[in-house]
């Protein structure tokens, strides 16, 4: 079994890798696969994303607002929105297919894009999960200064919420 000889997936409760898949699913429009796994050891459910790895020539740069080019790193936006989110009910699956998403998304557009985009592309994804993480993700990604900064945006969402989709 290939597991065994390389290791299986680690239980993020109680570190043992005797796990289980109990279901696969298509995930991201064909893109990935999303495995239902369980704990043989503690009985813990949890779920992992398989993806194909895209090769060097294929991969997504960043223009930074210095003009510095930088390769994207999903873990970055995914620690932003980790923290974002603390407290909130949203699973560390939620910010893997949302930061794949913008990826792919910035794949499509030539694989070069501004940092301004991706944190753009990012907020208007993170709106549709949970104002809570949107605001707490835009007061650090819009720099928010003061108070009416926060009150401002809390009545864009406010407002577009009350309004409905366009």
């Amino acid at each position: 079994m290939l597991a065994a000889k390389f290791g299986g997936v680690q239980c993020p409760v109680c570190s043992s890798e005797e796990t289980r898949v109990v279901d696969s699913r298509s995930a991201d429009d064909g893109q990935s696969i999303r495995r239902r796994r369980a704990c043989s050891d503690c009985g813990h459910r949890f779920n992992t994303f398989e993806r194909v790895e895209v090769s060097a020539h294929a991969a997504v740069l960043v223009t930074k607002q210095s003009g510095q080019t930088e390769p994207f790193e999903a873990a970055k936006i995914v620690a932003g929105l980790t923290a974002a989110a603390k407290g909130r009910p949203l699973a560390a699956a939620d910010f893997e297919s949302l930061v794949f998403e913008v990826e792919e998304l910035a794949r499509r557009r030539g694989g070069v894009v501004t940092s301004r985009w991706i944190g753009l592309a990012v907020l208007e994804r993170l709106k549709q999960l949970d104002d809570v993480a949107y605001l707490r993700f835009a007061s650090v990604y819009k720099d928010f200064s003061e108070i009416g900064d926060f009150q401002r945006e809390a009545q864009l969402i406010k407002h577009e919420s009350s309004s409905g989709p366009t």
